[in-house]
């Protein structure tokens, strides 16, 4: 992973651990339903962001690499993992 990406996933991960800790003391204090859905809401989508963020530093960089370096096997593969990856996301 760049170091670029690796810091910026990190500080979104770490505001996002932030947000779990406060979904949990909602729960603790028993707040209203509908506003710890929508803090579990706000939640996911952060991840889907570090997630997207991911896969294209995977795709600008390892899949890149595997396609300059000519070698199939390693093309077919990373192509392999991509379409694996994407259909787990949208299962």
């Amino acid at each position: 992973m760049q170091s670029d990406t690796k810091t910026s996933c990190q500080q979104r991960l770490s505001r996002i651990e932030g947000q779990v800790r406060g979904i949990a003391r909602m729960v603790d204090e028993d707040r209203y339903c509908i506003d710890i859905v929508t803090q579990i809401s706000a939640v996911r989508a952060a991840l889907k962001r570090v997630e997207e963020e991911v896969l294209k530093d995977h795709v600008g960089h390892c899949v890149e690499h595997a396609i300059a370096s000519g070698d199939k096997d390693e093309q077919r593969r990373k192509v392999a993992e991509l379409m694996d990856v994407f259909r787990r996301v949208q299962a």
